[in-house]
């Protein structure tokens, strides 16, 4: 059963939250009128989407144009093993409605192209770059810089997790620290590791959202889970970037 006040916040589910030190209801305001876009509904995806939805964020766009496989499951826990064969997008929108019938999802079956991010993307406030696909991930960072939307990028790699938040001309863009695309491969990784990094994008979004300061603002912050061990590097815009240098 829904408790909500004047405004329509659900103060019994989120009241955990609305009691941190700075809190309240106003900062749960602005997370249940954001917007995010999120590209990926896998290994980094899965947790990103997750801890939006707990959050109470409240309109969530997720856009993945694969289906659910069995080699999925063991980092991509928005799935099952019923849903193999099934939209990704689908499958996860199935289990997070069920968890918050309160967000307003939206499910997106397609490729993103430098013809369609734009649209894709829309208005939202945010955008989290949670795919292994770095042409999308280009057009991500390009449709962020024509709309000036910050963008949280998160990879994994077997045992390593990295983060940081784009938005320039504060930051470097996405072609400042990926200049060239690396080569395409099947990429490693243990389920935590993908969990834990996701967990991390979603924290840096909703400290955005919360009208925060963002941690990783110009900063890549890059966790060694098998030694527990992290460490966070200052990162510089390219002023010769193809992409981001009249701004």
């Amino acid at each position: 059963m829904l408790h909500v006040d004047k405004n329509g916040i659900d103060e019994e589910r989120y009241r955990r939250q609305i009691i941190i030190d700075g809190w309240g209801i106003k900062t749960q305001e602005k997370i249940e009128n954001s917007k995010v876009f999120i590209l990926g509904a896998g290994g980094l995806g899965c947790p990103v989407a997750l801890n939006l939805t707990s959050a109470g964020v409240g309109n969530i766009r997720i856009c993945d144009s694969d289906t659910v496989e069995l080699s999925n499951l063991n980092r991509q826990f928005l799935h099952a093993e019923q849903n193999v064969g099934v939209d990704k997008t689908t499958s996860a929108v199935q289990f997070l409605s069920r968890y918050n019938s309160g967000v307003n999802f939206t499910t997106i079956t397609k490729k993103v192209t430098e013809d369609n991010v734009d649209e894709l993307v829309a208005d939202a406030d945010i955008i989290l770059d949670c795919v292994d696909n770095f042409p999308a991930r280009y057009a991500l960072n390009q449709c962020a810089l024509r709309k000036n939307i910050p963008l949280v990028h998160g990879a994994v790699w077997g045992m390593e997790g990295r983060v940081t938040l784009i938005n320039p001309p504060e930051t470097p863009c996405l072609s400042c620290l990926f200049p060239v695309a690396p080569a395409k491969e099947e990429i490693p990784v243990l389920g935590v590791v993908a969990c834990a990094t996701g967990s991390l994008q979603a924290m840096e979004t909703i400290n955005y959202l919360c009208g925060y300061p963002p941690n990783l603002k110009g900063k890549m912050l890059i966790m060694d889970y098998s030694t527990m061990r992290s460490q966070t590097l200052e990162v510089a815009r390219n002023p010769s970037c193809p992409v981001c240098a009249d701004m």
